[in-house]
C-alpha cells in the first residue's frame, strides 16, 4: 500500500495504483487467501478470481478459475482494454496469458499444500467450504489527483471449494462497481451471498442518490444482511468498503472487519469495523504505519 499510494502522491494514475497494490499482495504468500501460497480448492490446485475496472470508461477486465499466473489483476486489465470478450474463464483465462506473455508459477507453496492435505483429510463438503477468517479478497478502489477512479479485486476463493467454483469477486456489482462521476465499492466475504444483493452497485447508485460513502454502506449491508437472514434463513460474512469522487471513504460489515486507507499528505490508517448493532459501523484504529 505504501508503494501504491506514493504513486498517487507523485500525480500516478488511479488504475496503476490499483493494480500495483494489488500485485504486491499476489506476489506475497503471507497473504493466505490471494494470490501466490494462498487457497487451494477441493482437488489441491489453486483457481484464482480478478477484476479490474476504469471508472472513466466504465470499461472492465476480469478472470475466473484461472490458474498458474502470478498477477491475475494484471490479466484483468489487460481484459478491460477489449470491447468483447474480456472476462474469461478457466483454461481459456490461462492460455490467454500465458499467450499474452504474463508471467507463469506454480501458486501452490508448500505451506498451502499442508494445509490442503490436513483439511483433506477431514469429511469436508463443498457446503462446509467458506471465507478465510479475515476475509478472502483484496479490494482496492483509488482515487487520482486528475478526479479518475478505478476498482480492482483478486482472490483464490473460498477454501476447499468445489473446482469451478466463483464468487463475487470478479462480477462487476456484485464484488466490486466504480464510476468516477459518483465513487466506488469493493466487496469481500461469502461470494455467494455478496452475489444475491448486487451489493457494490447498490452501494454506488446509494451514493449517486446522495448518500455519503458510510451512509451507502451501512444502508445496503445491514439492509440486505436483515432481509437474506429473513428470507433465505442465514448469510455469511459480507463487507464492504467504498470511496466517493470526493475522496470520502465509507465501510460496513457484518463481522470483525480490517481494512486500511491512504490520502495524500496524511499517514496510512489501518482500521478495525464492527457492526454496532444498530444498523451502524462501529470503526476505530488498530495501528500506525
Amino acid at each position: 500500500m505504501v508503494k501504491s499510494s506514493s504513486g498517487l502522491d507523485e500525480e500516478g494514475q488511479a488504475g496503476d495504483a490499483v493494480e500495483t497494490l494489488i500485485q504486491e499482495v499476489e506476489a506475497n504468500p503471507d497473504y493466505t487467501s490471494v494470490g501466490y501460497g494462498a487457497l487451494p480448492n477441493r482437488e489441491g490446485e489453486m483457481e484464482m478470481d480478478a477484476a479490474f475496472m476504469d471508472g472513466n470508461s466504465m470499461a472492465m477486465g476480469a478472470v475466473a478459475g484461472i490458474q498458474h499466473v502470478l498477477h491475475p489483476i494484471s490479466v484483468a486489465r489487460q481484459l478491460s482494454r477489449r470491447h468483447t470478450s474480456s472476462f474469461l474463464v478457466g483454461q481459456g483465462a490461462t492460455r490467454y496469458a500465458q499467450v499474452s506473455g504474463f508471467e507463469m508459477r506454480n501458486m501452490l507453496t508448500d505451506r498451502a499444500r499442508k494445509r490442503w492435505e490436513l483439511a483433506a483429510a477431514k469429511t469436508t463438503t463443498p457446503e462446509s467450504a467458506g471465507p478465510y477468517r479475515g476475509h478472502d479478497t483484496v479490494g482496492t478502489i483509488s482515487l487520482d489527483a486528475h478526479g479518475s477512479m478505478a476498482a480492482g479485486t483478486s482472490t483464490s476463493g473460498l477454501f476447499m471449494k468445489e473446482p469451478g467454483r466463483v464468487g463475487d469477486s470478479p462480477l462487476p456489482g456484485s464484488g466490486f462497481y466504480v464510476d468516477s462521476t459518483i465513487g466506488g465499492a469493493a466487496a469481500t466475504g461469502l461470494g455467494e451471498d455478496i452475489m444475491k444483493g448486487c451489493l457494490s452497485y447498490r452501494i454506488v447508485a446509494l451514493m449517486g442518490s446522495g448518500l455519503s460513502p458510510q451512509e451507502a454502506c451501512d444502508s445496503a449491508v445491514y439492509k440486505f444482511d436483515d432481509l437474506l437472514r429473513n428470507r433465505y434463513g442465514k448469510v455469511g460474512e459480507i463487507s464492504m468498503i467504498a470511496l466517493n469522487k470526493r475522496g470520502e471513504w465509507g465501510v460496513a460489515t457484518n463481522v470483525e472487519f480490517t481494512f486500511c486507507t491512504a490520502r495524500k499528505g496524511e499517514p496510512i490508517r489501518i482500521l478495525m469495523a464492527n457492526p454496532d448493532g444498530k444498523g451502524g459501523t462501529r470503526i476505530k484504529p488498530v495501528a500506525k504505519e
